[in-house]
C-alpha cells in the first residue's frame, strides 16, 4: 500500500473510534466522540428527574451513609449505550447505567459522587474503600462472586461482531468457531477471561488456536477490526448491536453469545446492597425502570426483580 492510502486508511479508522466505546467490559473515558443515537435511542429524554424517594427503602441504608448523604462511585465512561459523553465540551454523562444510578439515589436520598476510571481498576478499587461501588455493565460471574457483591438491574452478556462486508463467519454458539481467527476484546473484561479459559478448545479438536489481543482503550479494537489486525470482536450485547446501528462503524452484529445479568458492583459483604436492591425493584414498581430501558432500545435486557448476587446464568 502507498504511503498517501495507509494515511488516508488510518484517518479514516481513527474517525471512527468513537462508535465502538463498547460497554461492560471496558472504557475509554478521553474519547472525543459524540456518536449518533441508535434507532429508538433517545439520549437527552429525562426520565429519571421525578424519581422520589421512598423513606422506607432510605432507612436500609447504614445510619453513616444516610448522615453523610453521598455516595461516591466508579464509573467506566465512554462506551454507549452503558456510559459514554455525547458531547464532550459538556463532559456531561448518558447511558444506561448513568439513569439507573442517578434514579437509584433518588430513591435512597443521597447525592452521587461519580468519578471515572478505567474499567479494570474499578473492582480492585471496591476493596480498599476507594469507591462505594462501581458501575461498568459489570457482568456477574462466578469467578467475580468470590470477591465481589452484586445487585443486579439489567440482563445483556456476550456477543461478536465483524466487519460489516465479512461473510465467512457466521453467528458463533460455540468457541470452536473462532479456530485459528484473531479477537479483540477489552481488557480485564468477561470476555477476555472466557476466551482465555477455554483456547484448549481448538488444539484439543487438532486445530489451530485462536489468537486473543486484549486493548485496555475501546477505540484500538475497531481500528483493528477496520485495518484486518483481527478478525472478530467480542463485547456485550447491547455494546454491539448499539455500534452496527452506526453507519460509519461498518460493522456486524453476529448474534447473543452468553447471556448475564449485570449488576452495581459491591465490595464482597457490603452492607450497601439490600438498600440498593430494594431502589432498583422500587424503579421497576413505578415504571421508571421500563422508561430507562425504552430510553436506550434495550427493553430485551429486562429483569423482572434485582437480586442480590445472584449465580452465573448457566
Amino acid at each position: 500500500m502507498r504511503a498517501t492510502n495507509r494515511r488516508r486508511g488510518l484517518l479514516a479508522a481513527t474517525a471512527l473510534l468513537p462508535v465502538l466505546a463498547l460497554s461492560a467490559c471496558g472504557s475509554d473515558p478521553a474519547a472525543p466522540a459524540k456518536p449518533a443515537a441508535a434507532a429508538g435511542v433517545a439520549p437527552g429524554q429525562d426520565v429519571v428527574s421525578a424519581v422520589a424517594k421512598v423513606d422506607s427503602i432510605a432507612a436500609l441504608l447504614p445510619e453513616e451513609v444516610r448522615k453523610a448523604g453521598t455516595l461516591k462511585v466508579g464509573s467506566s465512561t465512554g462506551a454507549p449505550p452503558s456510559a459514554y459523553y455525547p458531547d464532550q465540551a459538556n463532559r456531561k454523562p448518558a447511558g444506561i447505567d448513568i439513569d439507573f444510578t442517578d434514579a437509584v439515589g433518588k430513591v435512597l436520598g443521597v447525592a452521587v459522587e461519580r468519578e471515572d476510571a478505567k474499567f479494570e481498576t474499578i473492582l480492585p478499587a471496591l476493596d480498599s474503600g476507594k469507591y462505594d461501588f462501581g458501575t461498568g455493565n459489570f457482568g456477574v460471574t462466578t469467578a467475580r462472586l468470590k470477591t465481589i457483591d452484586f445487585v443486579t438491574y439489567i440482563d445483556d452478556g456476550q456477543g461478536f461482531a465483524v466487519k460489516k462486508d465479512n461473510t465467512t463467519v457466521p453467528a458463533v454458539t460455540e468457541l470452536g468457531q473462532l479456530c485459528g481467527l484473531t479477537v479483540g476484546v477489552g481488557a480485564g473484561t468477561t470476555f477476555e477471561t472466557t476466551l482465555n479459559s477455554r483456547k484448549n478448545v481448538c488444539s484439543d479438536a487438532g486445530r489451530k488456536p485462536f489468537e486473543v489481543k486484549a486493548f485496555s482503550d475501546n477505540g484500538a479494537v475497531l481500528t483493528g477490526l477496520q485495518q484486518g489486525r483481527i478478525d472478530i470482536v467480542m463485547s456485550t450485547i447491547n455494546g454491539l448491536r448499539y455500534q452496527a446501528a452506526q453507519e460509519s462503524a461498518g460493522t456486524k452484529f453476529l448474534g447473543e453469545f452468553h447471556r448475564l445479568d449485570v449488576g452495581f458492583a459491591f465490595k464482597k459483604g457490603s452492607a450497601l446492597t439490600p438498600a440498593f436492591q430494594g431502589a432498583v425493584n422500587q424503579l421497576i414498581k413505578d415504571g421508571t425502570y421500563d422508561r430507562i430501558l425504552k430510553k436506550w432500545g434495550v427493553t430485551d435486557s429486562a429483569i423482572k426483580e434485582s437480586l442480590i448476587s445472584p449465580p452465573e446464568h448457566p
